[in-house]
């Protein structure tokens, strides 16, 4: 199959998703397009819609934290108005706005966590945990999600949980 039969479908449901989660991509087409060829590549490449951003190394456990949206996306886009490669923005007027946003993803060595041992418990969480108010949703990030994927209500209706 032509890659351009697997991106078109790709860029489709990327927008339709992104509308329904709330979040706008890049007003620049070109860009859009790049980044979801990007994905597809990727996808086809890792076997995970990894960041075409990013560097992927190691296995696709290693790099969970970058399969597109990563998990960094919400808070870049609190601080930049833009994600590290530039396909979510926080408004249009971010997308003229060029800011560089620099790389939050900490090296390999970092992201990785010793393996437990049987009855250890973790003292404590990685991220705070936020909740829905409205649906119960539950999300382990820096910041609640801007809009919850599950019933649309804005960041305003998440309280922290753990």
């Amino acid at each position: 199959m032509p890659k351009d039969n697997k991106v078109k479908p790709r860029l489709t449901k990327l927008r339709q998703d992104a509308a329904k989660g709330g979040y706008l991509l890049n007003t620049d087409d070109e860009i859009v397009e790049a980044l979801t060829e990007g994905l597809v590549a990727n996808q086809e490449r890792y076997g995970a819609e990894s960041c075409p951003c990013r560097l992927y190394k190691g296995s696709v456990d290693d790099n969970l934290d970058i399969v597109c949206p990563c998990v960094y996306r919400d808070d870049d886009l609190a601080e930049y108005g833009a994600c590290y490669c530039g396909l979510y923005i926080a408004s249009e007027s971010d997308a003229q706005s060029q800011k560089q946003v620099p790389e939050r993803r900490p090296p390999l060595q970092e992201r990785k966590q010793p393996p437990q041992k049987a009855g250890e418990t973790t003292a404590a969480l990685e991220f705070p945990v936020y909740r829905c108010s409205v649906c119960g949703y539950l999300c382990a990030n820096n910041n609640p999600p801007r809009v919850c994927p599950i019933c649309k209500a804005t960041a305003e209706r998440f309280a922290k949980f753990m």
